[in-house]
């Protein structure tokens, strides 16, 4: 597989990216958590049969766990194959090493 043709950071529809702190994958992920589509999941129930008792709590704060636990994969991944593609210079190293957890992490609120 080749981790440097996978994934890119050129957006569809924009020619330049714009300056700023967060990156465009960043700010996707924050468009997700404040849409008004998202904050609709928190009616919804989410149960959990454990043994000895039931957990109960809604969909919203399920999918902000899925959300944790793939951002830390995500994470733990996006490190391993930074250091595979070894050039600490280039955008495919950037992109794992430091924007792949947030695209898992958009990825399982979406």
């Amino acid at each position: 597989m080749n981790w440097e043709t996978i994934f890119t950071t050129q957006r569809v529809g924009q020619e330049k990216e714009s300056a700023g702190r967060r990156s465009g994958f960043q700010r996707d992920f924050d468009r997700l958590i404040f849409s008004s589509s998202f904050r609709r999941l928190q009616n919804k129930t989410q149960v959990f049969p454990l043994p000895g008792s039931t957990f109960v709590h809604n969909r919203l704060t399920h999918s902000l766990e899925v959300a944790s636990v793939g951002r830390s994969l995500g994470s733990i991944i996006g490190e391993e194959i930074s250091r595979e593609t070894g050039d600490k210079n280039s955008d495919t190293y950037e992109f794992y090493r430091y924007e792949l957890a947030n695209v898992i992490a958009a990825g399982c609120l979406a």
